[in-house]
């Protein structure tokens, strides 16, 4: 009989909202509770998906196996490494954490206490749904464009960490090559940055989030032909000889993408799978661009 986990949530807003729902419907999961600063919004949640409401993360983290952490972007790396010392397997949300140094000791006490590090960025499993990941050529060129409308959520980080972050993941999951200048233009809301890396392939990101209205695409450039991508959509245009999967959104991954990650990382965990979907390494490699971007932009 396959162990019941016990997991807990950090975090009562959308985000964790989301994450401890996820938990709650998976079978061999029990969501045990969910922590908050905010004791009133983490008391209505928990109830609502009967679990506790923790306002203690030591409690938290001492009552589960595994942990999420969903709360804002500048409070991931503390509290995973709470859970990580405490020998608990962890899932942050993007970003993994807001320096490169928060993220080394992530990934350093993960490897230490041998436990899964797994980062949610979740665009990667709708990439695999569509076998973008697994098209053999190599692109040569990248133009990302991911803009929002004004919003109050996650108003502690830069537009890149909050939305440019997802795209930078993309990017880097298609080369294992390493960027070797960066450059970028405008503020904390709205960047536009240019990755050129040392094979050759540049990859172009714009990120907004004071836009008047949402806009996700992408086109990659092949030496055989050229993808576009609506990620509101979830439409795309392909003149490579390499077939995608047109039915994407069809497929369990492509329907439910935070569950499909939240399950890889249950399976890394159980020892199911090699490994979680973005692992600590590969997220906080996305990190390093991400804020080479902003010290390129000059906020």
């Amino acid at each position: 009989m396959t162990q019941i986990l016990k997991a807990g949530v950090v975090g009562s807003g959308v985000f964790g909202g989301y994450h401890a729902k996820k938990y709650a419907e998976m079978d061999g999961i029990q969501l045990v509770g969910i922590f908050d600063i905010h004791p009133e919004r983490c008391f209505e949640m928990a109830n609502q998906l009967g679990a506790e409401a923790y306002g203690d993360l030591a409690d938290l983290i001492a009552a589960c196996d595994i942990i999420t952490v969903a709360s804002p972007a500048t409070t991931h790396a503390g509290a995973a490494l709470q859970a990580l010392k405490a020998g608990r397997s962890v899932y942050v949300e993007k970003p993994l954490a807001t320096t490169l140094e928060e993220a080394d000791a992530l990934i350093a006490e993960a490897a230490k206490q041998g436990v899964v590090l797994a980062c949610g960025h979740q665009e990667r499993v709708v990439s695999q749904a569509m076998g973008l990941l697994d098209i053999p050529e190599k692109p040569l060129r990248l133009e990302a464009v991911r803009k929002g409308t004004p919003s109050i959520r996650s108003k502690d980080v830069s537009v890149v960490l909050d939305l440019m972050i997802h795209d930078i993941d993309l990017a880097l999951s298609l080369t294992d090559a390493e960027p070797l200048t960066v450059e970028a233009e405008g503020d904390g809301d709205e960047v536009t940055a240019e990755a050129t890396f040392d094979d050759g392939f540049t990859a172009v990101f714009t990120a907004s989030r004071r836009a008047e209205a949402r806009e996700r695409t992408m086109k990659i450039v092949y030496p055989s032909g050229t993808l576009e991508i609506d990620f509101i959509t979830r439409a795309f245009t392909n003149t490579t000889p390499f077939p995608l999967n047109e039915a994407f959104t069809e497929t369990p991954a492509g329907r439910d993408p935070l569950g499909t990650s939240v399950g890889g990382f249950v399976a890394a965990v159980r020892g199911l799978s090699p490994r979680p979907v973005v692992t600590g390494e590969e997220a906080a490699r996305a990190l390093d661009l991400g804020l080479a971007v902003e010290q390129a932009g000059g906020f």
